[in-house]
């Protein structure tokens, strides 16, 4: 794909689209503004996605479709259109959890009514995307104007390690699927935008779990005993540093710790410490080998001080691999919705995504949605409470949507 960073900047245009086929009407533009702001307002954690599910569910079957609940409980997937049994299908797919956090938004009527919940990663926004992508192309359907069925998943706890979308996958939802496609809400790209990048977009991510044992005892002796507050102190500091020693600088492989306990009072050396981080990489090969490296350098620094080691190392997801093809869909489309302008190269970030399980079985790419409001300095980003999207990234995701079912449709 040819660079985009030469391309002029332009303001958003929100009036795009005209009377193409798959333009979003006015009136259902404002249902999904008021759908996406009842589902921020009722946020649920991941496989706790019951309200959510049903909304979902009603709103397709009032149009005259057929979806169904995932198996695990939680989550929809809904065909539109007749598959001709032939063809592979074009799949869309949102992700439907929040994050167990607060909304500290202020002067908003749609902030989070649940304590300690918010959708502060804009899983609303990919959901009613998806939902809004999925009723025109109905109606375009019933007018003989779709070319292929298209699939819509709804995934649940996608914020879960290792992410739902592998009990997804297992539920069916790739089935007949040549190619999935999806968006990710990016605070750093103005609405009316995409970025787009072939190859690894995310990295992997891990979750991991320490530990550390002595007997523990007084610190007037603490040559009598294990030093655990030393040895858990070295265990944070040496074993990233280790890491970064024993695989390419250009893996990206990184080790940070979000939380460390350890005693209860200053004159007891304890007899128990954890540590709780994550395991990122940018590279695929780096990380299929990262389990093997971090439990050997826990075990030699803590071996070190004497300490007696569990390591909970869980699996969570590789990086996001967008197929080459894929993104020149994503970018046709766009292209066609609101010019080529609208479309910016976008940079690998360390952020996980179990999206790339779906990519260990069919080609596909995820997009960076814009959902800034051009002029807006507030630095907002993900997972923070006072998160929130440009509702103007709806019209956007569900128009870009179209485009590419519309075209993959025609060319397959």
């Amino acid at each position: 794909m040819k660079s985009r960073a030469s391309r002029p900047e332009n303001p958003v245009d929100r009036t795009r689209g005209g009377s193409m086929p798959g333009t979003l009407p006015d009136e259902l533009r404002l249902e999904l503004v008021a759908f996406r702001r009842d589902l921020h307002m009722h946020p649920e954690l991941g496989n706790q996605e019951f309200r959510t599910t049903a909304a979902i569910m009603a709103r397709l079957e009032a149009a005259g479709l057929r979806p169904r609940v995932l198996s695990t409980g939680t989550g929809v997937v809904c065909d539109v259109g007749t598959w001709d049994g032939v063809r592979p299908m074009l799949a869309l797919r949102a992700d439907i959890d929040a994050l167990p956090i607060p909304d500290t938004k202020a002067g908003v009527p749609y902030r989070s009514t649940v304590p300690d919940r918010a959708h502060a990663c804009g899983h609303d926004i990919h959901t009613t995307t998806v939902l809004g992508a999925g009723l025109v192309l109905d109606a375009l359907d019933r007018d003989g104007l779709l070319p292929n069925a298209v699939r819509l998943i709804f995934q649940p706890a996608e914020e879960v390690l290792p992410g739902g979308a592998s009990d997804a996958i297992e539920s069916g939802v790739l089935e007949d699927v040549g190619r999935i496609i999806g968006v990710h809400c990016d605070p750093r790209v103005d609405v009316g935008r995409i970025g787009l990048r072939a190859g690894a977009i995310t990295s992997a991510c891990d979750r991991l779990e320490i530990s550390l044992d002595g007997p523990g005892g007084h610190t007037a002796r603490p040559h009598l005993t294990t030093d655990l507050v030393t040895a858990a102190a070295k265990v944070a500091t040496e074993v990233p540093a280790l890491l970064g020693r024993r695989v390419d600088a250009r893996s990206g492989l990184a080790l940070t710790w979000g939380r460390l306990e350890t005693g209860h009072t200053c004159n007891v050396i304890p007899q128990h410490a954890e540590l709780s981080g994550t395991v990122r990489c940018l590279d695929l090969a780096a990380w299929r080998a990262a389990p093997d490296l971090v439990h050997a350098a826990i075990g030699e620094v803590a071996e070190m001080y004497g300490a007696k080691t569990v390591i909970d190392y869980v699996r969570g997801v590789p990086p996001v691999v967008n197929d080459a093809e894929s993104i020149d869909l994503l970018g046709a489309a766009m292209a066609e919705r609101r010019g080529s302008y609208a479309i910016e190269d976008t940079e690998q970030s360390l952020g996980g995504e179990d999206f790339s399980w779906y990519l260990e079985h069919v080609p596909g790419a995820m997009a960076r949605l814009g959902v800034r409001t051009p002029g807006d300095t507030r630095g907002l980003d993900l997972h923070r409470g006072d998160f929130d999207a440009d509702e103007e990234a709806i019209t956007v995701g569900v128009e870009l949507f179209t485009a590419a079912a519309l075209l993959e449709g025609n060319r397959t």
